[in-house]
């Protein structure tokens, strides 16, 4: 499903809270009108046990407090969660939303068609940000894949509906990569790098951070640096 927002989306292939990626992260809290305040969602690391969900969430803080916003754990753990009267209304009152990361389909099927991830679009509608990293940026195309089951993908949450997500992609060996151009999709495909961020802001996309983009599209292969402006579908 295509969502139209005027909002800023930041997807990040790795490295959350991480000292490399904080120039990324200043240069997001200036698209933010007004003082950032930022809400921190871990819920992608839920399935990861007790105690993890809790570490990126002190994390996140950590890192936006000390990039001078106002910064709050949300811990939206399970699909319950997403439909709480007084989480909703905590995400509601961010102008900043970052999705960290963990399980992807988890995240997904935790947040569609709830009232928190209408929360989150009307934050964007707004003109707020919504960032993810890894699981938390794949959710955000238009399919996501199953894992491990790289021949087929499920509807994500389309904020970005065009494209296909795939984060960690400098880790990824160059012989699968290679595979990718010989595959028909409907969608393109984005591999993001760590400590890498590729951003929509007033309808265009740029590469912020360390790292590159690389989009497959059809045949085709193209890698693009930070700065750089990137020609995307939609």
């Amino acid at each position: 499903m295509s969502v139209p927002t005027p909002g800023t989306l930041a997807l990040v292939g790795a490295g959350e809270f991480l000292p490399p990626i904080a120039p990324v992260d200043a240069t997001l809290l200036e698209h933010v009108d007004g003082t950032p305040h930022v809400v921190v969602l871990p819920t992608a690391s839920a399935p990861d046990g007790p105690g993890v969900p809790e570490r990126w969430a002190k994390l996140g803080v950590d890192h936006f407090s000390q990039l001078g916003a106002t910064a709050e754990a949300v811990m939206l753990l399970e699909r319950g969660d997403a439909d709480d009267d007084s989480i909703v209304a905590r995400i509601a009152a961010a102008n900043f939303v970052y999705f960290s990361g963990g399980k992807p389909r988890y995240l997904l099927e935790t947040l569609k068609d709830t009232a928190a991830w209408q929360a989150i679009m009307h934050v964007m509608a707004a003109g707020g940000v919504l960032a993810g990293c890894s699981a938390g940026a794949m959710v955000l195309g238009g399919e996501l894949f199953d894992f491990p089951q790289l021949w087929r993908t499920m509807p994500a949450l389309g904020i970005a509906p065009d494209i296909i997500v795939i984060p960690h992609f400098d880790e990824i060996p160059a012989a699968f990569t290679a595979t990718m151009t010989l595959t028909k999709r409907k969608l393109t495909l984005v591999g993001i790098d760590g400590s890498t961020a590729l951003v929509r802001s007033n309808g265009a996309w740029s590469v912020y951070g360390r790292g590159g983009v690389t989009v497959f599209s059809g045949n085709h292969k193209r890698r693009f640096a930070a700065s750089e402006q990137v020609p995307l579908p939609g």
